[in-house]
């Protein structure tokens, strides 16, 4: 947002918010506060490269204003009286564009002032078109209206009554509310009007159209696009007509408008663009005299291949998908009379902006052939129309295009690369620049959409997109914001962009929308949370997305803001700030943030799955706090996550494994484990532990592993026939840390400290250890798991080696799990295994010093955690024991020995 700073001693330097926003952000007017003299004010400035603006002439100041947006030009005005007075000029205020606003009395009557001599207005919706009366803009030649579907036939016929002076009314699209008494009061009030566009009436008799002809002696453009039922014989009377547009209107008959509009003899141009117009009527309309273009995009009798019309002039423009377009429109700007040349090639712009934008919105199939070889470099030649409302719609359709599956925001990446190479970045990047918000607004949408493809993504940092972007992240104009934000967010998914966002300012940006943007904005939250996630993905991001306030604006937003969308996005930012547990406290400053532990339990009860997800995966990664792991128990965690977990089989792989992370998470602290369990944990975890899908099975893996600790968890799981799940992940699993986890959970389990709970276990637990069935297959799987990584003639050659180094590292890098080194263990974890390598199994003796190798493998990022656990707990001497056993299995043996020399060099590293 470009704006005039003056930088004034004292008293305007203190004026930061002088020009007080009202409504969605007009500037009310407002005397400054300045020291006068004789009456006079008088404006003291700093001299800046010799420019004293208090000296440039008062056309000077009119020509800077006019650079501005209306937002800006009322804000200067609040500056000083002399400013005042220039800022409500009429000359700076002859069009107004309220589309990204919703107007309300307050607001009108801020503007009434600046409105006399307004010309052109643009507005969105239909809830405040009848407010537009208080602007008092009795002057006004154009009124266009977005998003009119609410627009009904009171309101319009009370905007035209007070506005007899219109020439130029374009309404739409699905005007479902309006009709033909309508159109017949716009035709008695507004008799000056020239040109009328209107989209999506259902009907349009030939009442309504005879009125336009009667009281409208100068209409010379008529659009009726989109409708039901057009009376194309009452069309026929208009004899002042010039130009005119059926587009996408249906149940012509077109033998009838072929008779009925060759009697049109001042028809210089006729779109007929996505209707069923037939061969025959293209070339009776192309044979009448003065017809010089006709535009008949996506018509489907004459693109099937059979009824294909076969035409050639010099004087004629037929634009098709089977003609050259570019060419066509060539041939329309070289028309010798200039005047006539200039409006005709205005009006082709504007109807093939609609046709495009409508095929492209159909995402009709078949069509990749013509976007590339036509259809991308005619959105491009738009995209540089002299007309603002070309300029928007091409970048719309440009936006739109590229898209082939909007649920999943799949971009075709051919088309993309086709805009890329066409220079349209460039070209978008130069539109996004513009002062006109809406033109910035669909430009940046484009952009947007384009930059999913990681090439153009390339293209667009490289040509400056991200300071551009970052730039309009900053605009108070909600639609501007949210294309901003949503570049940011496409952009950011690369991780080679995600410094340059950082450098260019963007996270402050994105930030202050998430903290100050008001309700109704929840496409800028969503989009503005959803880039700040990616970017804190990464670990100096997060930093500075901290520093810059940007926990306490994401945990707002989960905690208050009711949009699923924005939840989801909230959530998935706050877990990737907690993601960098061990390289900064963004992890222990989310749980210390007000509500945030609470706010995330309660979001895992969402309706919306993606919510759900992404607030597990959030309490999953802060739970790898100690304080955050009992803070979430103590909102209610345990409770919210075994729910989460039971009611999950049917959802996505995503949630399946973000649920059973949690609980594994949780389930760290043995108080915890005991509540999953109590709470019902076990039956829903053995049944993700049976997922096919990796990520699942190797987090409920985790947490199965964890809850076996206990011993009552342990006879639960082997109520739930968890044991047989655990040997399955355990003998097939891909996964090596599911397989691992699987085999130290079914260790916990029968080490025999199950046989110690209550009376009426020991009896159930007895029954089946009876059997045989569950114990032998545990030790079976656990002994083949230990097997599979252990190199028989390294360990055979150890001790002809006399335990050599070498022979010793040769079978560490052979038994080594890489991603173990993650896993952190608690004193009791560890002592656990200690004493695991007495009993007198030797199948767990052998997965205890196997799993003490893992814990302790140089370079683990908690192996000098557990070297410090083993050496206060005295393990050493347990550790020789094992070493020099006679009765032990050489694996057992050879992985002792090697915990050992984990442990002297750990202690050497601390040395």
């Amino acid at each position: 947002m470009r704006r005039v700073r003056r930088k004034c001693v004292h008293t305007l330097a203190t004026k930061s918010s002088a020009a007080a926003e009202n409504g969605d952000g007009i500037a009310e007017e407002e005397e400054s506060r300045i020291p006068k003299h004789d009456g006079q004010v008088i404006v003291r400035c700093e001299r800046e490269s010799g420019v004293d603006w208090t000296r440039l002439a008062d056309d000077t100041l009119l020509g800077l204003f006019a650079l501005l947006n209306y937002r800006d030009r009322a804000s200067v005005g609040s500056v000083c009286r002399a400013w005042h007075a220039l800022s409500s000029s009429p000359s700076l205020w002859t069009s107004l564009d309220l589309r990204a606003h919703t107007l309300d009395s307050n607001m009108a009557s801020s503007l009434a002032s600046r409105c006399a001599k307004l010309s052109k207005l643009k507005f969105r919706g239909a809830s405040g078109a009848s407010l537009i009366i208080d602007l008092q803009a009795r002057q006004l030649k154009g009124l266009i209206g977005d998003g009119c579907k609410d627009l009904t036939d009171a309101t319009l016929s009370m905007l035209v009554a007070r506005h007899e002076n219109l020439e130029s009314l374009q309404l739409g699209p699905e005007l479902e509310k309006i009709t033909n008494e309508a159109i017949k009061v716009v035709a008695v009030c507004c008799r000056r009007l020239k040109c009328l566009r209107l989209a999506g009436i259902r009907d349009v008799d030939s009442e309504a159209i005879g009125d336009l002809v009667k009281h409208c002696p100068s209409l010379t453009e008529l659009a009726l696009l989109d409708c039901a039922v057009v009376d194309e014989a009452a069309l026929g009377e208009a004899k002042s007509l010039r130009y005119l547009s059926v587009a996408g209107s249906r149940n012509i008959m077109w033998t009838q408008a072929m008779q009925a509009w060759s009697k049109l003899e001042n028809l210089v141009a006729l779109d007929v663009s996505r209707t069923e117009v037939t061969p025959a009527a293209v070339m009776s309309f192309l044979s009448a005299p003065r017809l010089r273009v006709l535009c008949a995009l996506s018509c489907s009798a004459l693109e099937d291949g059979s009824n294909s019309v076969s035409y050639v002039s010099k004087d004629r423009v037929l634009l098709a998908r089977f003609t050259e377009l570019m060419n066509g429109l060539a041939c329309i700007s070289s028309v010798e009379q200039q005047d006539e040349s200039r409006v005709l090639v205005c009006w082709t712009e504007w109807v093939l902006s609609h046709a495009l934008l409508r095929i492209a919105e159909n995402n009709t199939q078949g069509l990749d052939a013509f976007w590339l070889k036509q259809g991308t470099s005619v959105m491009l030649r738009l995209i540089k129309s002299m007309q603002e409302d070309v300029q928007e719609r091409a970048a719309t359709a440009l936006a739109t295009f590229v898209v082939v599956d909007d649920e999943n925001a799949t971009v075709d990446s051919s088309r993309a690369e086709a805009v890329m190479h066409g220079g349209g970045i460039r070209s978008l990047l130069d539109l996004a620049r513009s002062s006109r918000e809406g033109v910035q607004s669909e430009a940046a949408k484009a952009i947007a959409n384009l930059s999913v493809n990681a090439e153009v993504a390339k293209a667009v940092a490289t040509e400056g997109g991200i300071n551009i972007l970052a730039g309009l992240a900053r605009s108070p104009n909600r639609w501007v914001a949210e294309e901003a934000a949503g570049g940011l967010w496409n952009l950011s998914v690369g991780e080679e962009h995600k410094g340059a966002i950082a450098d260019a300012g963007a996270i402050e940006a994105l930030v202050d929308l998430a903290l100050k943007w008001p309700a109704g904005g929840e496409g800028v939250l969503e989009r503005a949370a959803g880039a700040l996630a990616n970017l804190a993905a990464d670990d100096k991001c997060s930093m500075k997305v901290a520093n810059a306030g940007g926990v306490n604006a994401l945990v707002n937003l989960a905690r208050f803001c009711k949009h699923e969308g924005v939840q989801e996005q909230a959530a998935r930012a706050l877990a990737n700030l907690a993601a960098h547990g061990d390289s900064n406290g963004n992890n222990a400053a989310v749980g210390r943030e007000a509500g945030a532990l609470e706010a995330l339990v309660k979001l895992t009860c969402s309706n919306h799955e993606g919510v759900r997800q992404e607030a597990a995966g959030a309490l999953w990664n802060l739970s790898f706090d100690d304080r955050n792991r009992e803070a979430i128990a103590a909102a209610g965690g345990v409770e919210a996550l075994v729910a989460l977990a039971q009611g999950c089989s049917n959802g996505s792989q995503g949630l399946q494994e973000r649920a059973a992370g949690a609980l594994w998470g949780l389930s760290v602290s043995e108080e915890n484990s005991i509540a999953i369990g109590r709470e019902g944990g076990v039956a829903p975890l053995v049944a993700l532990a049976r997922s096919d899908a990796e990520d699942v099975h190797e987090t409920a893996a985790g947490a199965l592993w964890n809850l076996a600790f206990n011993p009552g968890n342990a006879l639960r799981i082997v109520e739930e026939d968890g044991v047989s799940a655990l040997v399955r992940l355990c003998s097939s699993s891909r996964s090596k840390m599911a397989r691992f986890m699987a085999a130290l959970a079914l260790a916990y389990m029968f080490d025999g400290r199950m046989d110690e709970v209550t009376t009426n276990e020991v009896v159930y637990c007895d029954s089946i250890t009876k059997n045989g069935v569950a114990r032998q297959s545990a030790m079976k799987n656990i002994e083949a798991f230990v097997q599979a990584f252990s190199d028989q003639p390294s360990l055979a050659a150890v001790p002809a080696s006399q335990w050599g180094p070498s022979a010793l590292q040769q079978v560490s890098d052979s038994a080594r799990i890489q991603e173990a080194g993650h896993l952190r263990c608690s004193g009791a974890e560890i002592g656990r295994f200690v004493a695991m390598l007495r009993n007198g199994s030797s199948v767990l003796r052998s997965c205890a010093a196997f799993a003490l190798l893992q814990f302790t493998m140089p370079g683990g990022r908690h192996a000098l955690h557990h070297a410090n656990l083993l050496q206060r707990s005295g393990a050493a001497r347990v550790l020789r024991g094992a070493a020099a056993s006679t009765t032990a299995p050489l694996q057992a043996r050879v992985f002792a020995r090697l915990v050992l020399r984990n442990l002297e060099l750990c202690q050497s590293e601390k040395s």
